[in-house]
């Protein structure tokens, strides 16, 4: 019995928490519902959202994309743009309507909730079609050939895709993606391989460019070492013939000279000094007297 009425106040004790944690839940989803009750109130919902999946994706506010920019020759803002490489942009719009899903989600009887959902489809396709109406698809003015409009909720994005699918492929056809954060985070992983791609090939063409600028000095260097290879080969060439054959040339009758004064018993020519000191002193003072 002792036992018995332990456990029963244990469980007691266990009920009573799960009443005021399902009580605070409650509280804290009917806050949300009024809160997200404000047009105002949903797009700074998405837009937080959409940040916090941007943030863990690795964008950076200013390098990767920018917001609320004027788009280019139009007064849209589009609450993102995505940086994409040779100058090109993707917008994205975080605005989605979400009034008659919230009102179908309180709905009392099972006829109003399924009024409020074809009313929330209908919302939808209208706001696909505003999307379009605007400047964020403009290719001549620097954008990619479609826009992003962002759920800021997966069970909201999965709910479209089940109660009408033909909605998102009439989106696809208007040039509209609808992402949910977890299809966002896929495209952006896209975007994010495809600038760094092209930041990859633009240091390959980078390389290339100067391999071959390499190539073009390298030939000129080659010719020039070659020319100055040739003189030189034409000088040595040419100092060979000097001390060679133009050499001996030289000293053959310079050999038959000295042949000649041997024979003569002539006294080699004296050099200038030689000459100098060999002259007769009264010589001198002759050729002072005079």
């Amino acid at each position: 019995e002792k036992d018995r009425e332990a456990k029963f106040t244990e469980l007691a004790t266990q009920i009573k928490a799960l009443g005021e944690q399902a009580a605070g839940l409650t509280s804290a989803t009917s806050t949300l519902r009024e809160a997200l009750a404000s047009p105002r109130a949903r797009g700074q919902w998405g837009e937080r959202i959409a940040d916090d999946v941007l943030r863990f994706a690795g964008f950076i506010e200013g390098v990767n994309y920018i917001r609320q920019a004027t788009v280019e020759g139009g007064s849209s803002r589009p609450d993102y743009v995505f940086r994409l490489p040779k100058g090109l942009c993707l917008n994205m719009d975080s605005k989605f309507p979400l009034d008659n899903y919230l009102k179908a989600l309180d709905a009392p009887s099972d006829a109003e909730r399924e009024t409020y959902e074809q009313a929330f489809l209908r919302d939808v396709r209208s706001r696909v079609k505003e999307i379009t109406s605007r400047e964020y698809i403009n290719p001549e003015g620097g954008t990619v050939d479609c826009v992003l409009l962002f759920i800021p909720n997966d069970s909201i994005y999965a709910y479209v895709h089940q109660a009408d699918p033909s909605l998102l492929d009439y989106a696809l056809r208007n040039r509209v993606v609808c992402c949910s954060p977890l299809t966002l985070f896929a495209v952006l992983a896209i975007i994010r391989q495809a600038v760094d791609n092209f930041a990859l090939q633009k240091a390959s063409n980078e390389i290339l460019s100067q391999l071959g600028r390499f190539k073009f000095e390298w030939g000129k260097f080659v010719d020039a070492l070659k020319t100055l290879g040739d003189r030189l080969t034409s000088t040595q060439k040419a100092y060979d013939q000097l001390t060679g054959p133009r050499k001996r040339q030289l000293e053959r009758p310079l050999a038959r000279l000295e042949s000649l004064r041997q024979q003569h018993g002539l006294e080699p020519a004296p050099s200038d000094e030689t000459a100098l000191l060999d002259v007769p002193e009264e010589d001198n003072h002759g050729e002072e007297s005079h």
